[in-house]
């Protein structure tokens, strides 16, 4: 007997689940509650580009669409910083071929939902999820363009519905799982650089650019015809923030004297910062992520984060491939599987987060910080000349598939270890000294 799986939200992490559950020859439905993102073109407004790396890879690669992928990604192997004047420095993200992926969300978002329906998911739109059985895995879905409401029974039910999910809501409301969310203090608004001549890209387009600017930044990622998404992250109050961004001179002022370079390339600022919607930021912790053997969650409906890290997607896309194994291990029990499930990816929801919160302050004060990009120098030497003793905290999440929650703890030892080697004195002269190299394999 097929089972049957109901799948909420036809996001990214729900249609990569989808292909997981075909594969294993399960009976698959998907109910979205916004309209068919293949019927329309969306723009910017509210997508932040995303960003792919290893994990989300290989979380591709098991079901075999990694290649279809990688057509609409565009590699960026450094970081580049702009400073106040327009001047530009860079970092590499790791050694020579490591990258991450910059890949347009709606256009990710489509390549998987018609990979989902191509290999025989049944997919319904505009179909909101307001009750759920959890126990039994019935749910009830009532559509958002008739009003009209269908009950629907399966043997489990998959929330993959995101950081406001309907099927959590019911874990905590009649279950009481254990549920908090963490909005932090700053806000973000996507701009677009538009595409020079003949689709040409206006700045470099294999790297990830950053305005770091202490309390708030702003950033970029290239685009498949030529255009660059940017976002906008800055306090909801105060100094340099959101509420004090209003008539057409307050904005272009903002941008003309902190972001000179960035202002010179697009041409309708203003246009677009009314047009375009100002969004908060969180973090979502629940516990447990199922109800024995009949719902679960996955992605940003167990573990939403921040986008500082870009492993927002790429956590749910494991979250998918390890939910397989899992299934593998417990030949397709469900109640067992699950716990375990719930388990040993709880920790590593918190690492993500714990870590894309830490990025944040890397990226917005520490990239423009000459001492933190010696460090990152003086590590990447000792990384190279001892891989077995030592890879950068950067490069364990985004270039391995290292336990979340296992590499933020590493990085935390590495930090304090490097912050013992940067008391140095005399540290920019001599770190490339072999005294430097084994000062830290005795600290190690």
């Amino acid at each position: 007997m097929k089972k049957d799986i109901t799948i909420v939200g036809a996001g990214l992490v729900g249609s990569l689940c989808a292909l997981y559950m075909i594969k294993r020859g399960y009976k698959v439905t998907i109910f979205e509650r916004r309209k068919d993102l293949r019927s329309e073109i969306i723009t910017a407004g509210k997508s932040i580009n995303l960003a792919l790396s290893k994990r989300g890879w290989t979380a591709l690669k098991k079901v075999g669409i990694d290649k279809e992928v990688k057509k609409i990604a565009i590699p960026m192997d450094k970081r580049i910083m702009h400073d106040k004047e327009g001047n530009l420095s860079e970092q590499p993200y790791g050694n020579d071929g490591e990258a991450i992926y910059s890949v347009s969300r709606v256009q990710l978002n489509v390549l998987l939902m018609e990979m989902a329906d191509k290999n025989g998911a049944k997919l319904y739109f505009n179909e909101k999820c307001i009750d759920a059985n959890l126990e039994e895995a019935i749910a009830t879905f009532k559509n958002t363009n008739t009003d009209t409401k269908k009950v629907i029974s399966s043997d489990l039910i998959i929330g993959a519905d995101g950081s406001l999910s309907s099927v959590r809501e019911q874990m905590v409301k009649k279950h009481h799982h254990e549920y908090a969310y963490n909005k932090i203090e700053h806000d973000y608004k996507e701009l677009l650089i538009p595409a020079g001549k003949n689709g040409t890209y206006l700045l470099e387009k294999n790297a990830l650019h950053i305005w770091p600017r202490g309390e708030f930044m702003l950033i970029a990622l290239a685009n498949l015809d030529g255009s660059f998404t940017c976002t906008l992250f800055a306090p909801k109050k105060g100094k340099n923030s959101f509420e004090r961004l209003n008539s057409k001179q307050e904005v272009e002022n903002y941008f003309t004297s902190i972001f000179p370079d960035f202002t010179n390339i697009v041409p309708n600022l203003h246009e677009q910062w009314n047009s375009n919607p100002t969004s908060g930021l969180g973090i979502v912790k629940t516990y447990p992520w199922h109800v024995k053997g009949t719902s679960i969650l996955i992605g940003d409906s167990a573990h939403a984060t921040v986008p500082f890290y870009g492993q927002g997607m790429n956590a749910g896309f494991e979250d998918c491939r390890i939910l397989n194994v899992l299934l593998d291990n417990h030949e397709d029990n469900f109640e067992t599987c699950f716990d375990e499930y719930s388990k040993s990816r709880k920790p590593n929801g918190d690492g993500v987060q714990d870590l894309s919160m830490h990025n944040f302050i890397v990226m917005r004060d520490k990239t423009a910080d000459p001492k933190f990009l010696l460090q990152k120098e003086i590590e990447k030497k000792f990384a190279n000349l001892y891989p077995d003793k030592w890879v950068p905290l950067y490069s364990m999440v985004s270039f391995t598939n290292i336990p979340y929650a296992e590499a933020w703890e590493i990085g935390m030892k590495q930090e304090k270890l490097m912050q013992n080697i940067m008391t140095t004195p005399n540290i920019e002269e001599i770190w490339e000294s072999d005294e430097i190299m084994q000062k830290m394999c005795i600290l190690l």
